[in-house]
């Protein structure tokens, strides 16, 4: 007798937010202003936990809410349900289903195979797996995911994560939320002087300021809303207005803001390419004053951003890009970057790594990116304790190979002697808040003779053997001498 299929014991219990609810946050797209529907809630935490944190979330399922109605709303979240339906007709129709209820986004997300962990025990059913507890699984690959979602609904799948995909209803939507991704945090220069209209008129001036800061460029009326009529009655126009600001600010910053803009639009525009670039007609209204701006037409911008992409074929291109970088710790076989040092990594580079995440998405944790040197791939490292262990260790690796598309993943936490780092400020743009403190403790064990033997340092016992050796141990950042010394004379 065939054993039934139990779906709801899919539904775990969790303490904190599923990933694509995580991701939906860090990326923007969801707030408290935004009501978000959930199409197979299971038992609902995510809605207890966001309903706790103000936001307005509804959900329904087959087996815990069948009552509940099926609404529309600005956001759907279809979160790890598809891959538990066993028919793959009813599994289309499921998608269908929470696409037809979304105004703004969709968000898919489903278990990937390179994320199973083996071990557990499994029979063939249909085009997946039914476990030992009743339940099904199908375990897709990245590629398959995008695919399977582009041919059910018919149009574009964006990633958002390993097996987290968005997709909008409105194509400008989704264009616009592609150039975000690659455009830089805005930091508008510093006052290096007084000017008395300046300060007359500050508060008048700071959306101007903010503005110039993100876009890099003059806003059109419309674009300032209505904090446009101000600053014309006093200063004219946007224009006039700028130059007041420019006369107290640095203008060779304001110079560099704009090119920094103008390298992010390439960016996009040359990842672009791989869904298909859009016709300039087709961009967003302010994609299109952005390139009439930083590059008169959209020819001479799409022509840069094609020799940039070609650029990532020329393995000598790379390498002296590496060599070059300001930011990042260079070994032998890669250039290892923060996070928060990705930004002033050289334009090839940034499109090297962005090719893998508009491919994976955004990978939860990793907060250190290895770009490999003279081979296609890039990989997300999970260092936990960065910020507060003074050498972490490594939690999880996600490499994505960009010539075959294929994603491996490899989790190092429980393991009894892991990888940990040193030399951190290596990793970070001197403009870290902590790079300093990271700094001055690398100085301290590298005059302590700590790094002599590096096959020796990697991991964690080997690290803490060094350390009693030479009768040292660390609190904090601190590096200080302990009562008991076994190292050798």
């Amino acid at each position: 007798m065939e054993q039934p299929v139990e779906r709801h014991k899919t539904a775990i219990g969790r303490t904190d937010l599923s990933r694509p609810i995580k991701l939906a946050l860090t990326d923007g797209l969801a707030s408290p202003e935004t009501p978000i529907f959930d199409y197979g809630c299971g038992r609902g935490q995510d809605i207890a936990r966001l309903s706790s944190m103000g936001f307005t979330i509804k959900g329904w399922d087959p087996f815990f809410l069948p009552d509940a109605p099926r609404e529309p709303a600005p956001i759907v979240n279809l979160g790890y349900v598809v891959n538990v339906i066993e028919d793959p007709g009813e599994r289309q129709d499921a998608l269908r289903q929470a696409w037809s209820l979304a105004e703004s986004v969709l968000i898919v997300g489903a278990r990937l195979t390179a994320e199973c962990r083996d071990g557990a025990e499994t029979s063939d059913l249909s085009d997946g797996h039914l476990t030992s507890r009743g339940t099904f699984q199908k375990l897709f690959e990245q590629t398959e995911l995008r695919n399977w979602i582009e041919q059910t609904l018919g149009v574009l799948a964006l990633p958002a994560g390993p097996g987290v995909f968005y997709v909008f209803p409105s194509d400008v939507a989704r264009m616009a939320f592609q150039a975000a991704r690659y455009r830089r945090r805005a930091v508008a220069p510093r006052l290096t002087r007084s000017e008395t209209l300046f300060n007359e008129h500050q508060t008048t001036l700071q959306p101007l300021i903010e503005f110039m800061a993100s876009r890099g460029r003059l806003p059109t009326d419309h674009e300032l809303g209505a904090a446009i009529e101000p600053i014309r009655e006093i200063f004219g126009s946007p224009k006039r207005a700028f130059q007041v600001i420019k006369r107290v600010t640095d203008a060779e910053q304001w110079d560099a803001i704009a090119a920094e803009r103008a390298q992010d639009l390439h960016i996009y525009l040359a990842l672009s390419q791989f869904d298909g670039r859009p016709r300039f007609s087709e961009l967003p209204e302010e994609l299109k004053l952005d390139v009439k701006a930083f590059f008169s037409t959209y020819t001479k911008a799409c022509q840069g951003s094609d020799e940039l992409l070609f650029s990532l074929g020329d393995p000598e291109v790379i390498e002296a890009a590496c060599k070059s970088s300001e930011v990042g710790k260079l070994t032998p076989s890669a250039i290892y970057v923060h996070e928060s040092a990705l930004e002033a990594l050289p334009p090839v580079l940034r499109l090297f790594e962005g090719c893998a995440r508009g491919y994976i998405g955004r990978v939860e944790g990793a907060n250190l990116i290895k770009l490999h040197r003279g081979d296609p791939k890039v990989s997300y490292l999970t260092y936990p304790d960065f910020e507060t262990d003074p050498h972490p260790t490594l939690a999880h690796a996600l490499t994505v190979n960009l010539q075959t598309f294929r994603v491996k993943s490899r989790r190092y936490s429980g393991q009894r002697n892991p990888p940990i780092l040193h030399r951190k400020e290596t990793f970070l743009p001197e403009s870290h808040p902590q790079y300093a403190k990271f700094a001055r403790l690398t100085r301290i064990e590298e005059q302590k003779g700590l790094y002599a033997n590096s096959s020796r340092i990697g991991t964690r016992d080997g690290w803490n053997c060094v350390l009693a050796d030479n009768g040292l141990y660390l609190h904090g950042h601190r590096l200080l001498r302990s009562n008991v010394s076994t190292k050798k004379a």
